[in-house]
């Protein structure tokens, strides 16, 4: 039974065997005509130019030994012999030696290229009616023939270059030592082109991070620094927008709490009383709301990156949660750490233990470094939980989700758009589950 692949199931194995690099595509691009043009070229060499001279070479040859083997024929006496060996030494470069009463070896061995022995074997039947036997192998300078007559063997050692084109080799060599060249200069060239790309790729990587490159420059090919410069161009714009952002929110901050703060003030002179209290009650909501709102569009983006142990960040946030009455309990190596800007991740941490205290009574958080690399922190909480087809739906900003989860009186709904967006400042992400406590599982993904 033949297996037969479809074009579809062909193209995909084909796909799959190719490098997923730009690295090893660039360098197949480049490296496989080479060597198809490599190998094209020796073949042609090998077989219109290397295979018809050794086949001329042959022929010349088997005439010379023919020439001798009749000449002895015709005067088999060793006198004639003499004669026609110092003939075939002065003209043609040829040893003969005549071995009387013997015969001729049993089997040879086989030369490397097959073409040469054919060559010669087909030579030496066209120009030779009696028996004989060759090696190309057994001298690494001389062809050894050797021919059945009447009285004996008369054997001849003739220089290889009269029956191979010994320069073939040579060839070879020049066109293996071209290909690895050119190879070489094709490896270090793509590997500076492609290095290029990755430090950019690195370098708006950390700016997503949140972290400044201050050493990049644009390098490489003219499109590579283009793509580079229009990066660095983004970044400065992004960053003054942040720049105009925060400045803007420092002046609202200000210009806010002067107002509540004497509204406080006149309210704490005035006479207790039930509308009073409420007032106050409403400042306090107030006050807290714009903290909310500005410290969502602020984020932590100027802080610096450290490494912190998790499980002591953990239990300091986690504090916050004990003293609101709930129960916490935190899982994690003592050793395990990450690089990660700690204040924005405290934040990030309290927002979820404190959303999991005020809609749950026990809360276990966990965390563990991944086998594919950063660390994983599991908050569960034993609360109500959240419909899976509303898991999204509550990351989105001023987000209640009232009907499914308990009120949260001072609560804007930024807590879990906070906790992704700071997570995401990171090169991770939030995402929300079922909890085998029964109510919500919020998992927070940080890279090495």
């Amino acid at each position: 039974m033949r297996l037969r692949l479809s074009p579809v199931r062909l193209r995909r194995l084909i796909k799959r065997s190719l490098p997923t690099t730009l690295f090893g595509r660039s360098l197949l691009i480049i490296i496989l005509p080479v060597a198809v043009m490599q190998v094209a070229v020796t073949w042609v060499f090998f077989d219109a130019h290397w295979q018809a001279v050794t086949s001329r070479l042959s022929e010349g040859l088997a005439g010379d030994v023919a020439w001798a083997v009749e000449s002895y024929q015709d005067d088999p006496t060793p006198e004639s012999f003499a004669r026609i060996a110092d003939r075939a030494e002065r003209s043609m470069s040829l040893s003969l030696a005549f071995q009387s009463g013997r015969t001729l070896p049993v089997g040879r061995r086989t030369a490397l290229f097959a073409v040469v022995d054919r060559s010669l074997e087909g030579a030496l039947a066209g120009r030779i009616d009696q028996p004989f036997w060759f090696d190309t192998t057994r001298y690494p300078a001389y062809v050894d023939i050797r021919v059945q007559t009447p009285n004996g063997v008369m054997r001849v050692l003739a220089p290889r270059d009269r029956a191979i084109a010994t320069q073939g080799h040579i060839f070879v060599l020049w066109m293996t030592i071209a290909t690895l060249l050119l190879t070489a200069i094709s490896i270090l060239f793509i590997r500076n082109q492609v290095r290029a790309i990755e430090r950019l790729a690195s370098a708006a990587d950390d700016f997503g991070r949140g972290m400044d490159a201050p050493a990049f420059k644009p390098s490489g090919a003219r499109e590579v620094r283009q793509a580079a410069q229009a990066f660095l161009a983004m970044k400065a714009r992004i960053q003054r927008h942040l720049d105009q952002r925060t400045a803007l929110l420092a002046s609202v901050s200000h210009d806010l709490r002067t107002p509540l703060t004497r509204l406080k003030l006149e309210l704490a002179l005035a006479e207790p009383t039930k509308r009073t209290g409420e007032m106050k009650r409403d400042l306090s909501e107030m006050e807290h709301m714009i903290d909310e709102y500005l410290a969502f569009a602020r984020g932590e983006g100027g802080e610096a990156v450290e490494t912190v142990r998790l499980k002591t960040l953990i239990e300091e946030v986690s504090e916050g949660a004990v003293r609101a009455g709930a129960e916490v309990s935190v899982s994690a190596e003592a050793d395990l750490t990450a690089s990660v800007r700690p204040n924005s991740l405290k934040r990030a941490l309290s927002n979820l233990i404190m959303n999991a205290a005020v809609h749950g009574e026990h809360i276990v958080v966990t965390a563990a470094a991944r086998a594919t690399g950063g660390v994983e922190i599991l908050v569960d909480d034993d609360g109500p939980g959240i419909p899976e087809d509303r898991h999204e739906e509550a990351f989105k900003a001023f987000s209640r989700l009232d009907e499914s989860r308990n009120q949260n009186d001072k609560g804007v709904g930024l807590g879990l758009a906070i906790a992704r967006d700071v997570a995401r400042g990171h090169g991770g992400d939030v995402t929300l589950s079922r909890s085998p406590m029964g109510g919500l599982r919020a998992t927070v993904r940080l890279p090495g």
